[in-house]
């Protein structure tokens, strides 16, 4: 896949303002199409019929973690292979392991900015066949655009 792959998004958030917020931001500004949930339970059955060529996943949710999200996600056939990167606060040393551990491609830090997740998501899509193991990471403040 390249850079011009990626149109589609499942995103699972169960904050329904930041949900709402990221949603608009990736279709307006973006220009992707996103399908959005409010669990892990939601993505799942989103996930049934959709091939969304990212999974997009807040970390902390009152559900179930993002790590468990995306584990149960990788589960169905068609999305065992689907890049993912996750949406989190929490950003140390050993936390990033734990997603890299999980398979992501990379994450972004809260707070979002939404006037730059679209370029946020598009640089770390472009940059996973860069980075050794295909991982990158862009907080909001240090994002090269």
């Amino acid at each position: 896949m390249n850079l011009a792959d990626l149109n589609t998004i499942l995103y699972v958030e169960d904050n329904p303002q930041l949900r709402c917020v990221t949603k608009m931001a990736l279709e307006i500004i973006g220009r992707f199409a996103v399908r959005d949930c409010d669990s892990s339970r939601s993505g799942l059955l989103e996930a049934a019929d959709f091939f969304p060529d990212l999974i997009l996943v807040d970390v902390a949710s009152c559900n179930h973690d993002g790590l468990v999200t995306l584990s149960r996600l990788r589960r169905l056939p068609h999305l065992r292979d689907t890049p993912a990167m996750f949406v989190t606060g929490l950003v140390a040393a050993a936390e990033v392991a734990q997603y890299v551990a999980a398979g992501a491609i990379g994450i972004i830090a809260k707070p979002l900015e939404p006037l730059r997740l679209a370029s946020q998501v598009r640089q770390l899509w472009a940059s996973r066949q860069q980075l050794p193991g295909g991982f990158g990471f862009t907080a909001s403040m240090a994002c090269q655009e």
